[in-house]
């Protein structure tokens, strides 16, 4: 079940947040556990059972670690050694059986057939940040299973995020309030959510999905210039759009979820992209892996070496694919350049809190309000480069890096040779008019103005005054009914991060 279907929006979803508003305490969490089930196992009636597995060894051994103290590492290590299995052999059993047999250069194992649970590396994300935070002392042990069970199979963000880490959401499972206001804001924020990923990602996907398809001598310099933008703004409509309606409806549930977007697309360096996207994920690889690896302090050869590393299991986590690998090892290396630019600057004084900066996102001290955005003060994560031109340099290391995330290796070269040399590639059977229509291009124009600019630009006093006020009740009405229609009445409707 995905949150932009009929079933979700028409029965699903108004039967569960009506039966609940009469519920309290315990008895909403049993019962929010239970719906939260009903919806995995609308689409893996088979596989909820693998959930279940987990929620149950997770619980087990964070009450066990908070028991026996002694053993409390070698408790930790079997239940993430447990999760990890699990995730390993769903996963990336059947891309490691290809990689023998590629180095091999014959069948030696017959790859196995194993149906991806969905969501399956948020909900054990979240299972490992519960029992990592309970062996650190952040949280104590949690007493209720279906407290633990809800935690990491709670349906807004079970699927595709945003991750949840257990340390910020665990009073609000035994203490929240369910209030109008709350319900208002989620029901706002779930509609702009929709909103993003039915009239614009949708949109954007399709004109994707069809230039991608053509043979690669019809694919001009233009054609493929056209893919990659569309490209990239799908994916991002697709999955921020789905952030929104995560966060809102744990508002109408009485959660508070953090956000998992900031406007990457209008971001100065590599480094301040990954700090507005995706910050959920970012976040977790930040205090679960890259901080216990010494992170910055250990001297910069290791700190390019722990970055590397991250993001290898950055594009391992996305997929199992050598494309995804390939992406998170392209990113690292950018990563690991704008360190050692800024590192080279800082020497020799042309910059002043840099490594400072990086050290403070490493160590997790930013507060609330800078964990959102990821910098600290103006130019905190930005290439030294002149405005304009570390903005174009930053959406175009993102830009060619989604054709690889999308294409796989050697497409996407071909890809970006076109567009590097458009001027080598005008001929083709096809118009570039035929996927360039009126509503495609008046969409593309709606996502480039919905990246951050112009929202940047409106002081904080006129939109507390455009909140609420009549005229977004109406536009939120109109956005709803247009999402509506454009479901009932379009068979294409997929959600990239699905798949991950």
């Amino acid at each position: 079940m995905v949150f932009s279907s009929i079933i979700f929006l028409w029965i699903f979803l108004p039967l569960v947040f009506v039966i609940n508003l009469f519920m309290a305490g315990r008895l909403s969490n049993i019962f929010l556990l239970l719906a939260s089930l009903l919806f995995y196992t609308w689409g893996e009636p088979q596989l909820v059972v693998l959930m279940m597995v987990s929620i149950l060894v997770n619980w087990l051994a964070g009450k066990l670690i908070g028991k026996y103290d002694t053993y409390k590492k070698w408790i930790l290590v079997g239940a993430v050694a447990v999760d990890l299995s699990l995730l390993g052999y769903y996963k990336y059993a059947g891309f490691l059986v290809e990689a023998v047999n590629a180095l091999a250069g014959r069948a030696l194992i017959p790859v196995p057939d194993i149906r991806l649970p969905i969501g399956i590396s948020f909900f054990t994300f979240q299972a490992i940040s519960y029992v990592v935070d309970v062996y650190r002392g952040e949280t104590q042990a949690q007493d209720r299973l279906v407290n633990t069970a809800l935690y990491i199979s709670f349906f807004p963000q079970l699927i595709a995020g945003p991750i949840v880490r257990y340390h910020d959401i665990n009073l609000q499972l035994e203490n929240r309030r369910i209030t109008w206001e709350k319900v208002a804001a989620g029901f706002r924020r779930f509609v702009y959510g929709l909103s993003k990923k039915v009239l614009i990602s949708n949109v954007m996907g399709a004109c994707t999905d069809q230039i991608y398809a053509l043979e690669m001598g019809n694919i001009t310099g233009a054609m493929a210039w056209l893919a990659a933008a569309c490209y990239m703004f799908q994916i991002y409509y697709d999955f921020s759009g789905y952030s929104d309606m995560a966060i809102g409806l744990g508002k109408m549930f009485g959660f508070d979820f953090t956000e998992n977007f900031n406007y990457p697309y209008i971001s100065h360096s590599v480094r301040e992209f990954w700090r507005r996207w995706h910050i959920s994920l970012s976040t977790w690889f930040r205090e679960y892996v890259y901080i216990p690896l010494g992170g910055n302090r250990k001297g910069r050869r290791r700190t390019y070496v722990n970055l590397l590393i991250v993001f290898f299991l950055t594009g391992l986590w996305h997929g199992a694919g050598w494309n995804y690998i390939l992406w998170g090892l392209y990113h690292g290396f950018f990563l690991v350049v704008e360190r050692m630019w800024d590192s080279r600057n800082a020497v020799v004084g042309q910059t002043g809190a840099g490594e400072s900066d990086t050290g403070k996102f490493a160590a997790g001290k930013f507060d609330s309000d800078q964990r959102v955005t990821g910098i600290s003060g103006k130019k905190a994560g930005r290439f030294h480069l002149p405005g304009i031109f570390s903005f174009i340099y930053t959406l175009l290391v993102v830009n060619f890096g989604w054709i690889f995330f999308r294409t796989g290796s050697k497409t996407a070269l071909s890809l970006i040779v076109r567009m590097l040399m458009p001027w080598r590639y005008r001929m083709s059977a096809l118009s570039i008019w035929e996927y360039a229509d009126y509503k495609t291009i008046f969409i593309l124009v709606c996502a480039v103005c919905g990246m951050g600019w112009f929202q940047n630009l409106i002081s904080e006093r006129k939109k507390e005054a455009w909140r609420f006020s009549l005229p977004e009740v109406l536009w939120c009405a109109v956005m709803l009914v247009l999402c509506i229609a454009s479901i009932a009445s379009d068979t294409y409707n997929p959600f990239i991060y699905f798949q991950f």
